[in-house]
């Protein structure tokens, strides 16, 4: 081998097995916007837990806002599902919504009914069925008109308080397993580990932003809208207690930091992004109906179907604009179906 062959050969096969350089992007959404939402998620969590043991009734306004707080830290952080939020099914276990089926009354109603031992350890709840555990299990008992005077007072406490406690593990879990390795993981690619490259990290990114408008789009305004001759106002997301509105709101100020912390150095397309989720979220704040409750009049059914195409918009931007400056695609989701 000549000289010039064993320094070529020196310097390309170490090249090939090595973590590739940080890239400024991805730490700061890691830092900056992924790590936040979920020690505030753990730390709210344990809040509700807390406020749960010190008072476990349904119309408490102490638990209410607790359960709030907390409720605003997980739709803040829920179109990060991968990684930590995926694994055991945890951000199913945290928001099992939509329930187009009705299993989370129904098995709470069930629970209730038997007065079922197993509310009695948070360890053995996390085994019961995912319709019962979570956000949207908690607004039931707190909130829904049956559900929240159901059964034996007691039983009623110990499920109350054995769920938000349920919820505070999960939520640390998700935590730990970022702080202890998967933010790491995602800032150092390599050819041998779950990201091989900045760029398909990159594309994770991506795709939380593009699935989380989607999801807003289709789901959290496309459920109540219905159709036109069957809007279906039921539907909405959080409707018992009032947030459904708020959910579109606080989903839209999330995904923006996400898509500015994509934008990143990329002044123009970063002033058509803050432009484009600024009208969104400036036509919701114009809409008067916290829980889409009105959507079968007209001129509410209107202002939704504004707000849904300005999503629309935001997500089109994303794909035809965002993707091809970072070099990516969102590929595909679980709302795209088969």
């Amino acid at each position: 081998m000549t000289r010039i062959s064993l320094v070529f050969a020196i310097m390309t096969v170490p090249i090939a097995g090595m973590a590739e350089t940080p890239n400024a992007v991805i730490g700061s959404i890691v830092d900056g916007h992924i790590l936040p939402r979920f020690e505030a998620l753990a730390e709210t969590t344990l809040g509700l837990s807390s406020a749960a043991v010190a008072d476990c009734n349904p119309a408490s306004e102490t638990l209410r806002t607790a359960y709030g707080t907390a409720f605003d830290a997980w739709i803040s952080a829920s179109h990060l599902r991968f990684g930590p939020t995926e694994l055991d099914d945890r951000a199913f276990a945290l928001a099992f919504w939509p329930d187009s089926r009705g299993a989370t009354p129904r098995v709470l109603s069930a629970l209730i009914s038997d007065q079922d031992p197993i509310a009695a350890s948070v360890t053995d709840y996390a085994q019961v069925s995912i319709a019962a555990r979570g956000f949207y299990a908690l607004e039931f008992l707190l909130y829904d008109e049956t559900l929240m005077s159901a059964g034996d007072p007691d039983y009623h406490c110990q499920l109350v308080q054995t769920i938000s406690a349920d919820i505070a593990q999960t939520s640390q879990n998700i935590l730990d397993d970022w702080t202890t390795g998967y933010a790491m993981t995602l800032q150092t690619p390599s050819p041998t580990g779950i990201y091989r490259t900045n760029q398909e990290t990159l594309q994770e990114m991506l795709k939380a932003l593009s699935t989380g408008l989607q999801f807003t789009s289709d789901t959290r305004l496309g459920r109540p809208l219905g159709t036109f001759d069957q809007p279906r106002p039921t539907r909405s997301e959080a409707r018992r207690s009032g947030r459904s509105m708020r959910h579109v709101m606080l989903s839209l100020v999330a995904l923006q930091d996400l898509a500015m912390r994509l934008a990143m150095g990329k002044d123009a397309l970063s002033l058509k992004l803050d432009a484009s989720f600024d009208r969104a979220k400036s036509q919701l704040s114009g809409l008067k109906d916290p829980t889409f409750a009105s959507v079968a009049a007209p001129q509410t059914r209107l202002k939704v179907e504004v707000i849904q195409q300005s999503v629309d918009a935001v997500r089109t931007l994303v794909r035809d604009e965002l993707g091809p400056t970072l070099g990516v695609a969102a590929g595909f989701n679980s709302l795209d179906g088969d």
